[in-house]
């Protein structure tokens, strides 16, 4: 009965033979099984029960057992899963097995033999990989000291040298397990996989019963616009100011994938693209001083660009320092924003190095006790007993600290380089993407960028036989929030 509504044996045969390779480099997460899934190949639990397991290589085990049960398709449903998340090398595997060969040049005998196995031949075409651009160190010619084998680049700053994003290809989207789109055309249904897109899936709403049960302890959001969004993307560099800065290839992705998003979620966008420093700084001055921001209930700001640490490059070649971004929107330079959340969003390295990750370690984690920590005790009530002192204090206006309620999204650690994909833009800006549009309803911005973190953590590198194959990347964030930050995508309250 098996043998009648199983696997081909040809196919069950490339499964077992190449298991162990599958097993140990397969990326199997949440886009891939929803690929099998809108093909009938896996059950709603069975993604779910393939999904729950804690390991990449128990969950692509689990699924290779389940796969030769689950019908003559299965394999090249399996293969074009394979495919659509840019492991076109484990499909080319499968595929490309001498055994195969001998099948297409024999077309006659492979006819044959299908008809026994009780279905028609398949050719699975194999798609090419990006090329893989590598990585090139900026020389710097120093006057002052020689043997430098270094790129040129004079600024008038003591900010370190200038680093480009790497534009290794990704290996896939390991983590964009809400990408498939479903796409109703006339009577029939299209599955959009296309690797090379970003996801364009709608932005998930807010429900009233979460509104009314989390907006008294989060910043208030409810004007429509929500706020005003700055998008700057700097994508071609002038080549005799800044012949040392490539093309930021997959940047007009990025600008994009914004734009979208953040017209989804109730912002009125404005993108700028290829601007020097001197625009840049002309550009964010003009947008802090917009009298619509005193009417509206937060901001954000976009910067895509290569970069160092502490500062972005314009296409003049010239930096613009990122301090001087904040300081643009605190409460002393943007009062119309004062008590209002502000949002960063930095794609850009922030230093050279490149990192290579680290193999994890067998058995459980490690932890720390945490270390004791001393309060400043005495302090904190020094005055309280003042009454005559508490009524000046009453009478004064309520002072703000210089800079609060913002949150800065990074690309990358300090001293590290960020990820780009020439095709699908950079991996921070897909995961940011990602999250919002699915996470956005019902989780606040710090706990998003957590999981933007998780997400950026598991993806690698895709470049082999470079020594940048499997290369890794670190998000983070920082933040000055006083409160939760909710964006309530979709919702106004009615009064």
């Amino acid at each position: 009965m098996l043998g009648e509504c199983g696997m081909l044996e040809r196919d069950k045969r490339g499964l077992r033979k190449f298991a162990v390779t599958l097993c140990k480099e397969m990326v199997v997460d949440e886009l891939f099984v929803q690929s099998l899934q809108t093909d009938d190949i896996l059950t709603d639990s069975m993604a779910e029960g393939i999904l729950a397991e804690p390991t990449s290589h128990k969950r692509s085990w689990r699924l290779l057992s389940l796969l030769p049960k689950r019908g003559p398709r299965a394999f090249s449903s399996f293969c074009s899963a394979l495919r659509d998340t840019e492991q076109q090398h484990l499909c080319a595997l499968l595929t490309d097995s001498p055994e195969r060969d001998g099948e297409r040049q024999c077309p006659q005998t492979a006819r044959a033999k299908d008809r026994t196995e009780g279905v028609s031949s398949t050719k699975y075409p194999i798609q090419a990989s990006d090329r893989y651009a590598p990585f090139t160190k900026t020389p710097v010619k120093d006057s002052g000291e020689e043997g430098v084998e270094e790129k040129e680049r004079y600024v008038d700053s003591p900010l370190p040298l200038p680093t480009q994003e790497g534009t290794v290809p990704a290996k896939r989207a390991r983590t964009q397990g809400f990408n498939v789109v479903l796409l109703c055309v006339s009577e029939s249904m299209e599955m959009c996989l296309d690797a090379d897109s970003p996801i364009t899936s709608p932005v998930l709403p807010c429900t009233p019963d979460f509104y009314l049960s989390h907006c008294q302890q989060s910043y208030n959001m409810v004007s429509s616009p929500r706020g005003l969004a700055l998008v700057i993307s700097n994508v071609s560099f002038d080549p005799c100011a800044a012949p040392d800065l490539d093309s930021r290839k997959g940047g007009e992705v990025d600008e994009e994938v914004l734009r979208k998003v953040f017209t989804e979620l109730d912002y009125i966008v404005t993108v700028q693209r290829d601007l020097t420093a001197q625009g840049m700084r002309a550009c964010i001055e003009q947008f802090g001083t917009r009298q619509q921001h005193q009417t509206v209930s937060s901001c954000v700001v976009c910067l895509l660009s290569h970069g160092v640490e502490g500062a972005i490059y314009g296409t003049d070649g010239q930096l613009l320092e990122l301090d001087w971004v904040f300081e643009a929107f605190d409460n002393a330079h943007c009062p119309l924003l004062q008590n209002k959340p502000k949002m960063f969003f930095i794609q850009a390295c922030r230093g050279e190095e490149m990192d290579c990750g680290v193999e994890q370690s067998d058995g459980p984690e490690r932890t720390q006790s945490p270390g004791c920590e001393q309060r400043d005790a005495g302090r904190e009530g020094e005055g309280d007993g003042d009454t005559r002192q508490m009524e000046e204090r009453g009478r004064l206006r309520v002072k703000l600290p210089q800079r609060s309620d913002m949150i800065c999204g990074f690309a990358s650690l300090k001293g590290t380089a960020a990820m780009r994909n020439t095709k699908r833009g950079s991996w921070f800006i897909q995961e940011v993407n990602s999250a919002l549009r699915f996470r956005a309803r019902d989780t606040h911005l710090s706990d998003i960028l957590v999981q933007v973190n998780g997400r950026i953590k598991d993806r690698e590198g895709y470049a082999p036989g470079t020594p940048h194959h499997r290369c890794k990347e670190m998000s983070e964030f920082t933040s000055s929030l006083c409160k939760d930050l909710y964006l309530f995508p979709k919702y106004h309250p009615q009064y």
